[in-house]
């Protein structure tokens, strides 16, 4: 179908419900009627040549009183489906009294078979008819519909001589009228504007990228091809195509079975139309409604080929609680051990599922095959960066370029899809890479590889012409770098996250304001012995400051021993949070001493510290002190919360966090240590850090030039004004 023949088409649609619904619905809800009786006009118009043979058939099985009647019923109508009421929706159009024409028309849609009954639930149709009915509308709506210069049905409609009259409203020609609508119907009343279907280029680029890599390795045989957020089926039947003309080439026979699921009710109705109409009312049963993240309709299956343009920036927090919540999850799919995490989670943001879609993919990969699985999905530019280190974003991308499945990724023009402008991605990913690709990542910016649309649809303002698509393909299947195509190992993208602490240094004033506010706060926390026990240390020690918050405790302990009072965490903490100020110039407060051959004593609790830098154990530890019988131990300081910052460190980081410590950290803060427990690997793509190309600088001689050209003309025109003036 041409954008032409789609434009009217749409307009006549968008007519019908203008001239019809208008003061019967608002215009958001005209699509509760428009998109059924689309899909009953499709059926209709298929049928209206056997009608005759499935109302004799009919009338034979009712005779012998034979029950069981679907498959001689579909015999006789040629189809996958059938309609065994005495009416077709033109004999409709002429029922004027309101009572005949209901239950006339109510007849007609129960005389379906019961796979199109399902569609029309799908649609809630039958909640329209007493609308319709009240406001005169049905039989005017038939009528719109049967209009003889419009052609619903998937073949086409010819003229006497064999030539075509009307072109033929194939799947994805449907899928794109449809997308269209719903645009229209929900933009109109300032609506969220639907889905993003997926423009027929798209999908081309798509399934060449999955099937031209091993179209000379594809064998005679069944292949399965899977597509989790189908929409309508278009991708899938494009594929199909494609990968029977691939077969045909090699002088192969494939079977394909296409299998899908959809969750939105109007697209799955829409989408099982279709396969009905195309007669594979067997492949129809492949296809399963409802959220592919909570329900999988497709548990223990692995597919050859697997596409699709999830849905981006929606949200999946009902899927998230009908799988128990995060914490409770099971789903092997996204959560499973992987290296030393026992529950590896992809759980990504609640507010944004489409990675997850692709880890569904994931988990259907053949593995014992020659082929494997390959697999293309769209994303938008969320998917390669958002999410931390150890959250489900990165977590899906490191196992991703860990098990090194990802081939490739193409930026995409903007403006490219007919509901969104924003960036958009194709992931290309194999489990069976060549050897060429193995342990690489190819990036391809396509962005700038697009033809202006004429007209545009929707936000589509531009189309990737065959010579551009084909430009994508080459471009990926020779891997050649250039300004627009680029190779990165796999570590190329992942990072270590390191929590670098600093210690906390602690300064302890013992005057007597600061005594009787800290003996108000013992009071509140119910510690009234303690207030004496400083009292008596503050006389040991002095006012201070003290500058050693250890030495200190340590003294507060020994006095609370004598006075036996029994020392607890909670009245050290008391010490700190009511007595203490940061203060850089104050002693590390240390958290926890290891000594070697010989425990703490209180009598030399705090020799010397020798910092010695870096340990074996990644900066765990703070540094050594040594012990007067030359033992050595080591100490761990308390980390200072408000000191305490993160560093990316790249996988590639030549000597890794320890020569980052050293060359980035140390020479600034010299006491500075890394948690590694906290340690996280991540991974993010940036396609700006390595496409971007800043606008070159004009030169002196360019900015004089232009200056000296404007300092001319605003000299004529002054001397231009002044003439006029004089004269």
């Amino acid at each position: 179908m041409t954008s032409s023949q789609h434009t009217a088409l749409v307009n006549f649609i968008w007519g019908i419900a203008d001239d019809v619904l208008r003061d019967v619905y608002v215009r958001s809800k005209y699509r509760d009627v428009i998109l059924p009786m689309i899909v009953l006009r499709r059926l209709d118009a298929v049928l209206e040549p056997t009608k005759a043979a499935v109302l004799a058939q009919k009338q034979l099985l009712d005779d012998y009183n034979i029950t069981e009647q679907d498959a001689a019923l579909c015999q006789a109508s040629g189809q996958a489906f059938y309609n065994a009421s005495p009416f077709r929706l033109r004999d409709l159009q002429s029922r004027a009294i309101k009572s005949q024409l209901e239950a006339d028309f109510r007849a007609y849609l129960n005389g379906y078979s019961e796979n199109v009954r399902e569609i029309l639930d799908k649609f809630k149709f039958n909640n329209q008819i007493p609308t319709l009915l009240d406001a005169d509308a049905l039989g005017f709506l038939i009528e719109k519909f049967l209009a003889p210069g419009i052609n619903f049905a998937p073949t086409p409609v010819l003229n006497s001589d064999g030539s075509e009259r009307l072109p033929a409203l194939d799947n994805h020609a449907m899928g794109t009228v449809f997308e269209e609508l719903i645009r229209r119907f929900n933009e109109e009343n300032n609506e969220e504007a639907g889905e993003h279907f997926t423009p027929r280029d798209v999908v081309s680029v798509m399934a060449d990228l999955i099937f031209k890599p091993v179209a000379d390795r594809i064998k005679s045989g069944t292949y399965l091809v899977y597509d989790d957020a189908c929409g309508t089926g278009g991708m899938l039947t494009a594929a199909e195509e494609r990968l029977h003309e691939l077969a045909a080439a090699q002088g192969k026979e494939v079977q394909i079975h296409l299998y899908g699921q959809e969750v939105q009710p109007e697209t799955y109705a829409i989408t099982k139309a279709d396969l009905l109409l195309k007669g594979q009312g067997q492949e129809a049963q492949n296809f399963t409604y409802g959220s592919t993240l909570s329900r999988d309709g497709h548990q223990g299956m692995e597919f050859d080929f697997m596409l699709a343009n999830p849905p981006y920036g929606k949200s999946w927090s009902k899927d998230l609680e009908q799988m128990g919540g995060k914490k409770e999850i099971s789903d092997r799919r996204f959560v499973f051990p992987y290296q030393d995490d026992p529950k590896f989670s992809l759980l990504t943001r609640s507010s944004d599922g489409q990675l997850l879609f692709l880890a569904n993919k994931l988990a259907k990969m053949k593995s014992k095959t020659a082929l494997g699985s390959r697999i293309a999905q769209v994303h938008n530019g969320s998917a390669l960066f958002t999410g931390d280190a150890g959250q489900g974003e990165s977590n899906i991308r490191r196992w991703i370029l860990e098990n090194d499945w990802l081939e490739a990724i193409i930026a995409l023009p903007l403006n490219i899809f007919y509901n969104t402008g924003i960036a958009t991605y194709i992931w290309v990913l194999s489990n069976r890479k060549e050897d060429r690709r193995k342990g690489k990542v190819q990036l391809i910016d396509a962005s700038s590889w697009q033809q202006p649309l004429r007209k545009n649809l929707g936000k589509k303002n531009c189309e990737l012409t065959p010579q551009h698509q084909a430009r994508i393909v080459e471009a990926f299947m020779t891997m050649e770098e250039s300004e627009q195509s680029k190779l990165f190992p796999n570590e190329a993208f992942g990072y270590h996250k390191i929590v670098v602490e600093r210690p906390l240094r602690l300064r302890v004033e013992l005057t007597a304001e600061r005594l009787a506010e800290f003996g108000k706060v013992c009071g509140l926390n119910k510690e009234t012995e303690l207030p004496s026990v400083v009292a008596a240390v503050a006389k040991q020690l002095g006012i201070g400051p003290q500058l050693d918050f250890n030495a200190f405790v340590a003294a507060v302990q020994a006095e609370a021993k004598a006075q036996k009072l029994r020392w607890t965490s909670k009245r050290e903490k008391l010490l700190q949070t009511a007595l203490t100020e940061r203060d850089e110039t104050a002693a590390p407060v240390f958290r926890q001493v290891w000594r070697e051959g010989d425990e703490f004593t209180a009598e030399n609790p705090f020799p010397e510290i020798d910092w010695r830098g870096p340990g074996e154990d990644g900066w765990e530890y703070a540094g050594y002190f040594s012990h007067p019988a030359d033992k050595w131990a080591t100490v761990m300081y308390e980390p200072d919360p408000e000191l305490r910052d993160t560093e990316q460190v790249p996988l590639l980081e030549e000597e890794g966090i320890t020569g980052f410590m050293r060359r980035e950290v140390l020479p600034h803060a010299p006491d500075a240590w890394v948690d590694a427990t906290k340690t996280q690997v991540g991974y993010e793509i940036s396609f700006t850090r390595y496409f971007y190309q800043p606008q070159r600088l004009r030169t002196l001689d360019e900015i004089a030039a232009d200056i000296f050209a404007l300092e001319a003309e605003t000299d004529g025109l002054l001397r231009d004004i002044l003439t006029t003036q004089e004269a």
